[in-house]
């Protein structure tokens, strides 16, 4: 890239994202093995992630108006990744049993406690 830039006389306006591409590239060249990847079956989908990505996190986190902490911004999150995979309602029987084992099972090991006083 850079080689060709030069050899067509690029300005320096027009060649520096051009030498600004080619610093990553050569920076990040231990990770770029993409037709390894290929060869091994490895999905190369930046595109589908992105988009993925968006349908997640931007359509329901930049709703006008809305402001987001990061605890109740990273709950949302898990819940609706949740919901969108298919798996809500394993998840919710998960997540009522583990609620009554930490808040309610301990308060009743004494079986005479749930005994009618007489």
């Amino acid at each position: 890239m850079r080689r060709s830039a030069t050899f067509r006389k690029l300005s320096k306006e027009i060649r520096e994202p051009i030498d600004k591409c080619a610093k990553y590239l050569h920076n990040h060249s231990d990770y770029l093995f993409y037709n390894e990847y290929l060869r091994l079956g490895y999905p190369i989908a930046t595109g589908i992630i992105e988009g993925a990505c968006r349908y997640l996190v931007k359509d329901r986190m930049g709703i006008t108006g809305a402001r987001w902490g990061l605890e109740g911004a990273e709950a949302l999150l898990k819940l609706r990744s949740i919901k969108i995979s298919g798996d809500f309602d394993l998840y919710w029987d998960f997540y009522e049993k583990k609620q009554y084992d930490r808040n309610h099972k301990v308060l009743y090991q004494d079986s005479s406690i749930l005994k009618a006083s007489s």
